[in-house]
């Protein structure tokens, strides 16, 4: 087997491995025994392909907020079709899915991880938030494009009230997740300010 799908194939089974143990067991959990106990192969597995545990978790984070980009993307896409609040309110259920919502706590409690995300890209301590947050700014600069968002609105205050309120929500309501109902009322409410009034 060629060495890069072979390495490849290891990275990904571990970083799989460390997904499940986050999900069951949390940030304080997550050990590079933890990892490679479920991985099924030894602690000498992990040290081959990683300087050392930090710098596994921060290709862990990025390998997953890189995977946010197709829903992102997705989100962009339909601008211009259906409603903002509905589009906006599928989109931050399904970015808020559980392994994001795992992650976030795991970056705010490690300082070394925190500080090597920035390293990796800037702002991104927090990669998880700044992929959603990056996301939701850019649907909503297109929507505004479109006129479905006021030009007088601030789409940064706007973004960080739908990404925060959001994760505020999901955090509150773990381990399960808020209803989507949950999630349009706050949507809802935090586009009202910048919906474009009808003519008078």
């Amino acid at each position: 087997m060629p060495t890069g799908v072979h390495l490849r194939d290891v990275r990904q089974q571990l970083f799989d491995a460390a997904e499940r143990v986050l999900l069951r067991s949390g940030p304080n959990g997550l050990t590079s025994r933890a990892v490679t106990d479920e991985a099924g192969c030894s602690k000498g597995v992990l040290h081959r392909h990683f300087a050392d545990f930090d710098a596994f978790l921060t290709e862990l984070v990025l390998d997953r907020a890189a995977r946010l980009g197709t829903r992102a993307r997705a989100l962009r896409e339909r601008a211009g079709t259906g409603t903002v609040a509905g589009n906006l309110t599928e989109a931050l259920t399904s970015l808020f899915g559980p392994v994001p919502v795992a992650i976030v706590p795991l970056v705010t409690f490690r300082d070394e991880l925190r500080a090597r995300l920035r390293q990796a890209r800037p702002g991104g301590g927090i990669a998880i938030l700044a992929e959603i947050t990056s996301a939701v700014s850019a649907y909503l600069a297109d929507e505004r494009t479109r006129g479905r968002i006021t030009d007088a609105a601030d789409l940064d205050s706007l973004t960080l009230s739908l990404v925060g309120g959001t994760h505020l929500l999901y955090t509150d309501h773990a381990p399960d997740p808020p209803t989507t109902e949950a999630v349009a009322k706050l949507v809802t409410a935090a586009l009202a300010v910048a919906a474009p009034q009808p003519p008078a």
